[in-house]
């Protein structure tokens, strides 16, 4: 502390040639930074990494390695995927208006590109590859038929089947298949998506209305922050032409491309709205105070290198940007202007000296600002959140980096005098006209009154944590994904099955045993149905037992037909051994179920069970229970997990806020001894004021109000700490109000974002910013207190 000045701006003892070129080094080491920070800027945008997926904000270390296997697993078959439905009332009219959403699709290639739908040639190949081992591969029905059905009706059928006209079974003959049981198999796999293969298209009918399947991949850039709507475009042009060649046809889509999309055009909306609104509303503010274009090319300045360092620290160390980060730090510029603003109403204030003068004398409380501000926003970086660690260093390096803009350059900037203007004047004189709390009756009244809203507030305040304030895709998406996931039968992505096991065997085993749990939910038709590998290649030993029961009817069936028809028809010959996962893997067949085994996981194997038709929230506890009930199979419900954590870090983030105060307090003593409770109490009672608003008008807390209740504490102590190092300085309080009115305005913005918790983020701060500027200059000192500073 011995090379800093004090309060007074007395310089430490160095010569002022050492001190001159010691800032001369600084503000050159500082241009080369902001050069190379410049040349990663280039490549950043270019390359836009931006991630989107809100589950990325939450801690991966908190699953299971098989549940986090699951879910990337699922991610992954979704990336890029699209889904385009094509719905007339007819299938000719179906066809027609596919055609021509194809046709407009294809001018759109570059974004997006139409997969050909599968031919007769894979179906045929998928069936044939799995042919050897029909006899092992047996649909729950067939066991039991098998089992109980008497002989006669056996041979029955395969005379039936023998007998038929035509070449027989689409899926097998009769002499590998008597009984037809390959063709019941396939049906059932076939039953896990409505859509079956007709005339070279995927086809389905819902009600009075023939749907058909168009399956696309998004290629190219589609997160750029350009605002562009790439895909929308696209669909829009296929909807377009769909009801150009059919009046009346519909054409629906959904796929996580579109959803991402859609946040990446919000973002860019919000950026655009929060960032350039709050800029403009800071650079009329400093315009109304200084009339000079000095003062705002600088604060700009400072405003541009702090959010651009920050966009480069953030990529180096986290390797990309999520957009989130990207929208909370648009809202960094109502904070780091506060440096600059300070600089340009002390310089106006006292016209005759010296910027480095000047510099040196602001440097300790701006120090101590910064200090207590990126105290605050490093605490959001102790949440084991990775988009909230993000935000932390984002917003600290910004700051900072506005903050050594201004200390390294601002005196070689700086070459002309800031004349007073009646805005100004206007503004610092209004600190006279603001009273000082002392022990007075009126104190006592406006103590009991916060007590009237901070009490009941908080016996009303309501506690929610939901994932679903992360992300909020728009209303027409979410309803397009709905009604394609019921026309489809698609499988919940959200709450699964995760079965483990030490060997492949004993994880098929486990999903049978739940399977067989699973079936009479399927029968109570509480669920749809369900996907597993199993249903693929069974356990060995389920495969042993079905290629016994086949082996016997189909010797028996063979048998008496002979002996009736007089023929030497052999039995049907299969696979020696049991179909093997490794082996079903390379099958073309395989491609739908594939996904689902998750391989090798913390020291054993695991696979996911997916569930379709879920559609009552209140069947969740139920499903959870089966879990609970069998060994390694292991409930997942990705939301319910999200907003358990949320709940969690909530309450740990409560706790960091409390500790946080006890840090800035701490700070501000060591430097105002007895005087400190003037810079913190201001921002503790706006704290707790804010919070009883919330209850009184109903707002729920959830963890972004909190994370906005830790910020306030950073940047409420700012104004304190700015009235105490200059006791009575009208152009103290000058910059104040200019640094509260700006933060205001870029956080009151961001109460305007679509996404719920950003709003909530920015509403708590709007309150508590505006009960800081109340609170902070009625409890200033006295003019000419020097307080007990250290």
């Amino acid at each position: 502390m011995r090379n800093l000045p004090d309060r007074e701006g007395n310089a430490p003892p160095v010569s002022a040639t050492g001190r001159w070129w010691g800032w001369r080094l600084a503000a050159l080491a500082w241009v080369l930074v902001v050069g190379a920070v410049g040349w990663h800027q280039v490549g950043f945008w270019r390359a836009a990494k931006l991630n989107t997926d809100a589950m990325a904000l939450l801690p991966q270390d908190e699953q299971f390695a098989a549940s986090r296997l699951a879910t990337q697993r699922m991610v992954q078959s979704a990336s890029g995927m699209v889904v385009v439905l094509a719905g007339a009332p007819d299938w000719d009219m179906a066809r027609r208006a596919a055609n021509a959403a194809r046709a407009a699709l294809a001018k759109h290639a570059d974004v997006l590109k139409v997969e050909s739908p599968a031919s007769v040639a894979d179906s045929r190949a998928a069936i044939d590859s799995i042919a050897p081992w029909r006899d092992r591969l047996l649909t729950p029905q067939q066991r039991v038929w098998l089992a109980e059905t008497p002989q006669e009706r056996m041979v029955e059928r395969a005379l039936a089947r023998l007998h038929q006209p035509g070449p027989g079974s689409s899926v097998s003959g009769w002499a590998s298949d008597p009984l037809g049981l390959s063709e019941q198999w396939w049906i059932e796999r076939a039953s896990q998506t409505r859509a079956r293969p007709r005339d070279g298209e995927l086809w389905l009918r819902s009600g009075q209305i023939d749907w058909i399947v168009i399956t696309a991949r998004s290629r190219g850039q589609v997160f750029s922050l350009d605002g562009e709507p790439r895909l929308a475009l696209a669909l829009d042009a296929a909807r377009g032409a769909a009801t150009q060649a059919i009046a009346g046809s519909r054409v629906v889509a959904t796929g996580l491309p579109l959803h991402a999309e859609a946040a990446a055009v919000q973002a860019s909306r919000e950026v655009n709205t929060i960032g350039w609104g709050s800029l403009a509303a800071i650079l009329v503010l400093v315009w109304l105070a200084f009339r000079s274009f000095s003062p705002i090319f600088m604060v700009t300045l400072t405003l541009v290198v702090g959010t651009a360092t920050a966009i480069t620290v953030t990529d180096l160390v986290f390797g990309e940007v999520h957009l989130l980060t990207l929208v909370f730090g648009a809202s960094l510029v109502g904070v780091a202007e506060d440096y600059g603003i300070h600089y340009f109403s002390s310089r106006q204030a006292d016209p005759g000296i010296a910027p480095m003068s000047l510099l040196r004398r602001l440097l300790p409380g701006l120090c101590l600002a910064l200090l207590t501000s990126v105290i605050a926003y490093l605490a959001l970086g102790l949440a084991p959140l990775p988009g909230l660690r993000q935000m932390a260093v984002f917003s600290a390096v910004g700051l900072t980096a506005a903050f050594l803009t201004g200390v390294c350059w601002f005196p070689w900037l700086d070459r002309s005098a800031i004349a007073p203007t009646r805005f100004s004047g206007w503004l610092g004189a209004s600190l006279a006209l603001w009273p000082r709390l002392k022990r007075s009756r009126s104190t006592f009244v406006l103590a009991m009154g916060g007590l009237l809203v901070v009490v009941p507030g908080l016996s009303m305040l309501e506690m929610r944590d939901d994932i679903r304030q992360m992300q909020n895709s728009p209303a027409p998406l979410v309803k397009a994904q709905l009604e394609i996931n019921r026309l489809l039968g698609l499988p919940s992505v959200a709450q699964f099955f995760v079965v483990t096991g030490q060997s492949e065997q004993q994880v098929l085993e486990r999903e049978e045993s739940l399977k067989s749990r699973l079936d009479a939910w399927v029968g109570s038709a509480r669920i749809g149905g369900y996907q597993a590998v199993s249903d693929w290649v069974p356990s060995a030993a389920r495969q042993t037992a079905d290629a016994q029961l086949v082996k016997k009817a189909e010797s028996a069936v063979v048998r008496e037909i002979n002996h009736r028809l007089g023929e030497s028809l052999p039995v049907p010959l299969h696979a020696p051994g049991p179909l093997v996962l490794s082996e079903w893997m390379g099958m073309p067949g395989s491609a739908v179920a594939r996904s689902l085994w998750l391989g090798d996981s913390a020291g054993g194997m695991a696979s996911m069970v997916t569930l379709r038709g879920l559609a009552d929230p209140a069947l969740l506890p139920g499903l959870k229970a089966l879990a609970d009930e069998a060994q390694g199979v292991h409930w997942v419900d990705k939301a319910d997990e999200a907003s358990a954590l949320l709940e969690r870090y909530r309450r740990g983030m409560g706790v960091l806020l409390v500790m946080g105060h006890a840090l800035v307090l701490g700070a501000l003593w060591l430097r105002y001894r007895r005087q400190a409770w003037r810079a913190w109490v201001p921002t503790a009672l706006a704290s707790l004021l804010t919070v009883g608003v919330m209850g009184w008008t109903g707002q729920p807390l959830q963890l972004f109000n909190v994370l906005a209740l830790t910020l306030l504490l950073g940047i409420g102590a700012d104004y304190g700490i700015f009235l105490l190092e200059h006791p009575g300085d009208g152009s103290a309080w000058l910059a104040v109000q200019l640094g509260a009115a700006s933060t205001w305005l870029a956080f009151g913005l961001l109460a305007l974002s679509t996404t719920p918790a950003l709003r909530a983020f920015g509403l708590t701060l709007m309150i508590g910013i505006a009960l800081v500027w109340v609170l902070a200059p009625l409890m200033r000192p006295e003019p000419g207190t020097k307080g007990d500073a250290a």
